[in-house]
């Protein structure tokens, strides 16, 4: 019994085929598929001139835009097929519709895919594997219904019943239901990534406001759209306040640091105490804020070594933030001139020497000090400010260092080095002896002897 219905499609192929209205449905296939080409490449050149669309929203309609090709032959084809259903017989028609129509939908499903999961250009093995997947099952599904298949295979699995409980379901119920909580969940989550990158291009809200309301409004339409496709299968909504029960205690017993971890989120980026891009420190852990999660923080260090903090950790502990409030960063260089140096000439040259250096602040200008009376010399420092203290200290300070030894060399101003005595009390002294000298040499002078028990370094 189950090709009956195939042999009936070919029959009316056959029958088709031997009438003259069999060109016309050729001819419209060609026509439909030519303008649809046509109309999707001139939407695709309209949208890719210079400023019709934002630079970080350009992505997203190019891969948009590998849709409208099949979806605008799909739609002509039903127009056409619409008008010669009146005059003639369309079985061509009918075939070629469900397959543009399907090719449409994998495609569109393939873009709601890469724009939740794939978002930086990057498609995993998974990803392509799932996609090779869902693309067998909806030809397969296809072609099911265009050789009248797909009746009698519903019908099986709307009669083939599974217990659940004290219930009874049927598959046809069950595979309804993850369709359209699989359905409902993609779409809710593309709407969710597509309202951040629109809410992170706006620059007149806090960069923290921004992230909590992305994150309040993923979590949202995921939350309504699972509820939304359980309605649409007849499931009672008032099941789930076992499981609301379970959960609750769950999160009191179990999951207590999860928990925390998630209301901390949520506070760090309320209060606005950290936002993305902040050099901060906590514990051990210092760097600059990349990414801020429901669940953690992560920061980048200078080295380029990136931590995943807990969100507890911002909450709980002490943070150092460098650019809370202020972006200004005062740093020092220290160096040490010999005791007859004009000290106030020696402050003027370093202070001169830091503003040479690009990043030290124009606006907050050095300053030098004359920090103590070395043993070996006279302890000169000078401070500074920076603009920029995501870029790390570092680079800065020996830039200001560098300068200041360019400065010392070409004002001849000496730097002393340390110099140490050691005596040895009750060594005995061995007598040096001047070796000969040749006689057609000068003497040379010999040393001043030195003192008992004392070795010269």
């Amino acid at each position: 019994m189950n090709q009956i219905p195939l042999f009936g499609m070919l029959n009316d192929f056959a029958e088709d085929a031997r009438q003259p209205s069999m060109m016309w449905q050729i001819g419209a296939i060609l026509a439909c598929a030519l303008v649809g080409w046509g109309l999707a490449r001139l939407l695709r050149a309209g949208f890719a001139r210079r400023g019709l669309v934002p630079a970080a929203a350009r992505l997203g309609v190019d891969s948009f835009l590998r849709v409208l090709t099949p979806l605008l032959i799909a739609i002509l084809l039903a127009i056409s097929k619409y008008f010669l259903a009146k005059h003639q017989h369309v079985q061509v028609l009918a075939v070629a519709l469900p397959l543009f129509a399907s090719l449409a939908v994998i495609r569109f499903s393939f873009y709601l895919l890469r724009r939740v999961f794939a978002r930086q250009g990057q498609v995993g093995a998974a990803m392509l594997m799932f996609e090779k997947i869902f693309a067998l099952l909806a030809w397969l599904a296809v072609a099911l219904y265009i050789t009248g298949l797909w009746p009698d295979l519903f019908d099986y699995l709307d009669h083939t019943t599974l217990p659940l409980g004290r219930n009874k379901v049927s598959v046809a119920t069950i595979l309804q239901a993850l369709v359209s909580v699989g359905v409902l969940l993609m779409l809710a989550l593309w709407a969710g990534a597509a309202l951040e990158e629109r809410l992170m291009n706006m620059p007149g809200l806090h960069s923290s406001l921004r992230v909590v309301i992305a994150r309040m409004a993923r979590a949202v339409l995921i939350l309504v759209s699972v509820l939304v496709s359980l309605s649409l299968v007849g499931i009672d909504l008032t099941v789930l306040s076992v499981f609301g029960g379970a959960l609750g205690v769950g999160l009191g017993l179990g999951l207590q640091k999860i928990a925390s971890n998630y209301v901390s989120g949520f506070i760090i980026l309320l209060d606005r105490s950290i936002s993305i891009g902040d050099m901060i420190t906590v514990d051990k852990y210092s760097g600059k804020v990349t990414h801020i999660n429901t669940r953690y923080t992560v920061l980048q260090g200078l080295d380029g070594v990136e931590s995943i903090v807990p969100n507890e950790m911002f909450v709980s502990s002490p943070v150092q933030n460098s650019s809370l409030s202020n972006r200004m960063l005062w740093l020092s260089a220290q160096v040490s001139v010999a005791n007859d140096t004009d000290v106030d000439m020696a402050l003027d040259l370093l202070v001169e020497a830091a503003k040479t250096v690009e990043r030290v602040s124009k606006t907050s200008p050095p300053s030098g000090t004359l920090v103590r009376f070395g043993p070996d010399g006279l302890d000169l420092q000078v401070g500074f400010w920076i603009e920029d203290p995501e870029n790390g200290r570092g680079g800065v300070t020996s830039d200001v260092n560098r300068a200041i030894w360019r400065t010392l060399k070409e004002h001849k101003i000496w730097v002393p080095y340390p110099l140490r005595e050691s005596r040895i009390i009750g060594a005995p002294v061995a007598l040096e002896t001047a070796p000969e000298m040749p006689p057609e040499a000068p003497p040379a002078a010999v040393p001043a002897r030195p003192a008992p028990g004392a070795v010269v370094n």
